[in-house]
C-alpha cells in the first residue's frame, strides 16, 4: 500500500512538473502570457489587493470578450503604463459614450490616479486563487529555474530508468541463485 500511495504521488508529481515545463516554454516561445482554456494565469507580485489577493498568489483571469461589460467591484487586470496592474473597480464613468473605470487596490489608501478605459483590460478576475505558487512561478521563468524545469524532469526519468534496471537485474540474479 505504502509503496502504491509513494508512485502515485511521484507520478502526479513528475505530470505537475511537466505540465509547468510545457506551459512556460510555449509562454516563453511565444513570448505572450500563459493562457489555457481562455483563461490567463497571472502572478500577484505586490499585496495591494490582500487580503482578498494574496502576495505571491496564482490568479486566474478569463481572457476578455468584446461584449463583456465591467460594473463597480469587478476585480480586473489592466496595463497601467509598462505593466499588468489587478486592482477592483471602485467607479464607472461615461465620458463621449465608453465607459472608463476608476480602480483602487483593496489594500491601498486611495484610488489610482488614472482612470481605465476598455482597451487597456487584459482580463476580469475570476475569483480562482493559488495561494504561494506564484513564488515557484517566478522561479521557474528565471534563467536559472528555466533551467532546472528542463532538467529535473530529465533527471527523474534516467533515475527511475536507473532504478527499474536495477530492480529487474536484482530479481534475476535471485532467480538464478
Amino acid at each position: 500500500m505504502k509503496k502504491v500511495v509513494s508512485g502515485t504521488i511521484k507520478g502526479v508529481f513528475l505530470v505537475f512538473i511537466c505540465l509547468l515545463a510545457v506551459l512556460f516554454l510555449s509562454t516563453k516561445a511565444s513570448g505572450g502570457e500563459p493562457t489555457l482554456f481562455q483563461h490567463q494565469i497571472k502572478v500577484v507580485v505586490s499585496g495591494s489587493m490582500e487580503p482578498e489577493i494574496q502576495t505571491g498568489s496564482i490568479i486566474l483571469n478569463k481572457l476578455i470578450e468584446p461584449d463583456t461589460t465591467y460594473k463597480k467591484g469587478d476585480i480586473i487586470t489592466f496595463h497601467s503604463e509598462d505593466k499588468l496592474v489587478t486592482h477592483r473597480i471602485v467607479d464607472v464613468k461615461e465620458v463621449k459614450g465608453e465607459s472608463i473605470f476608476q480602480t483602487k487596490g483593496d489594500n491601498n489608501n486611495a484610488p489610482d490616479a488614472h482612470y481605465v478605459s476598455k482597451g487597456d483590460i487584459t482580463g476580469k478576475y475570476t475569483g480562482f486563487t493559488i495561494p504561494k505558487l506564484g513564488y515557484i512561478a517566478n522561479y521557474v521563468t528565471s534563467e536559472m529555474g528555466f533551467a532546472l524545469l528542463l532538467f529535473i524532469p530529465g533527471l527523474l526519468m534516467v533515475l527511475s530508468t536507473a532504478r527499474s534496471i536495477i530492480v529487474a537485474t536484482k530479481e534475476m540474479e535471485a532467480k538464478q541463485a
